[in-house]
């Protein structure tokens, strides 16, 4: 029997308010669903329970600014989501489960690769967590990710912007209408991973069947192309039609087949926040397509009163969507610092607005150009006037770039340069340090 795992956490204790669509009835009338279903009763259904993830299992993966200890009074229900997806994960590599489905609070995607607050609804990246846990601990390799939330998965395309070896496709309503304002077809990745960041942004209103076709004829071509060894779906579900804060028009039957196309190993709930209209079905149907039980006949209670985009208008604009991304090709500037080691250093700066606080980071990253590995990364972040340091060595690191993380590393402890807090990320060996100059050098 083929088993499909789930596992709930409503973070009873964390909200951004309490009429704030993110809150703990997002999966409290999901759960009042499914056991009015019987859902649960079904014999290829394992339930399992929440767990914590530790605060090196976040470091392999994002950098927590100016100090991760500053972080700890508010990230608990962070921990345990992400948490969470780590032992579902786990238990699908391990074979005790066919797939499963992380249904779990706060959301995640909208964090990146530099974490100095909430963003999004989002502070830790459950998803880009889980990737990098499963490669380190597991051996993975190649890992897709398909974002199907209806607002770009913006921290998840920063992290891994540079890894050769994660796949990541975002399908979403086109960011001149929606936060975060990005996810556009020249997003590609960063040169050393040039084309493996598929982004699809779609226009509003695009309905069950804009949505099917797209996934049929473009990004189930590119999945089998990769070759991934595992798929996960950051399954959002605020692209429903009764969703207060998106414009797109999916039903709970169209969720269900996205899940059968698509046959991820893990989903992973994200957004979506028409709690009693929209998610009860929404889950439901997901689940049952999961578990390989007919879902066609969950109907929500409203009916579609938007104008859904024809397929025969969608067809014209995707076909323009491809051309444009085949056509779109690397912008480069090329710059380093005096202190950096050889090799050619790609720079890019850009800024990130944390909208749940209100503040805004200031970024600027170099990539070392690297034809055999995702390259060594060196990021400068500042929020107001303090600033922080990130070195990376990345999975699979050839020896020129460890040596160059080890060199900057190196030279920054040694340095004059004025900083909060530097952090070297060794993916290559699970090794992440933090220091600065008033507490040294700490090992996580």
């Amino acid at each position: 029997m083929k088993r499909t795992g789930i596992l709930f956490f409503p973070a009873f204790d964390w909200s951004l308010g309490d009429s704030h669509p993110e809150r703990e009835e997002r999966l409290l009338y999901t759960q009042e669903q499914l056991f009015e279903e019987g859902v649960l009763d079904l014999p290829q259904i394992k339930q399992y329970s929440p767990r914590v993830a530790s605060l090196k299992d976040v470091l392999r993966t994002q950098a927590l600014f100016p100090n991760p200890e500053d972080h700890r009074s508010g990230l608990d229900p962070h921990l345990i989501s992400a948490g969470s997806s780590l032992l579902l994960g786990e238990a699908q590599v391990k074979g005790e489960i066919h797939n499963g489905f992380v249904m779990a609070r706060p959301p995640g995607h909208h964090s990146g690769a530099t974490v100095w607050g909430n963003r999004g609804f989002c502070s830790l990246n459950n998803e880009a967590i889980l990737v990098n846990y499963l490669r380190a601990g597991f051996g993975k390799k190649k890992i897709a990710i398909v974002d199907t939330d209806v607002h770009h998965g913006d921290g998840t395309q920063d992290i891994f912007y540079h890894d050769p070896n994660v796949l990541f496709i975002s399908l979403h309503q086109d960011g001149r209408t929606l936060y975060p304002g990005s996810g556009f077809v020249n997003e590609k990745g960063g040169f050393n991973a040039w084309d493996q960041t598929l982004n699809i942004p779609l226009p509003p209103g695009t309905g069950d069947e804009g949505y099917h076709y797209v996934l049929e004829n473009w990004v189930l071509p590119r999945l089998q192309a990769f070759a991934p060894d595992i798929i996960i779906n950051s399954a959002g579900q605020d692209n429903h039609f009764t969703d207060p804060l998106a414009s797109m028009n999916l039903t709970a039957a169209g969720y269900g087949r996205i899940s059968e196309l698509l046959q991820p190993d893990l989903a992973v709930l994200e957004g979506g926040y028409s709690i009693e209209g929209a998610l009860p079905y929404v889950n439901l149907a997901i689940l049952l397509a999961l578990a390989g039980e007919d879902y066609h006949h969950v109907r929500e209670p409203q009916k579609i009163k938007r104008n859904t985009v024809t397929l025969a208008a969608l067809k014209p604009y995707i076909q323009e969507l491809k051309r444009q991304q085949e056509a779109a090709k690397p912008s480069l500037t090329f710059q380093s610092k005096p202190f950096f080691p050889s090799g050619n250093w790609i720079y890019s700066p850009h800024s990130v607005y944390y909208d749940t606080e209100g503040f805004q980071e200031t970024r600027h990253d170099y990539v070392r150009e690297c034809s055999d590995c995702g390259g060594t990364v060196y990021i400068e972040s500042r929020k107001y006037t303090e600033k922080s340091i990130l070195v990376r060595i990345p999975f699979q690191a050839c020896s020129s770039c460890e040596q160059a993380g080890y060199d900057l590393w190196e030279h920054l402890q040694n340095s004059k340069e004025s900083f909060s807090y530097g952090f070297l990320q060794n993916q290559l060996h699970d090794t992440h340090y933090v220091w600065n100059r008033k507490e040294g050098l700490r090992k996580f």
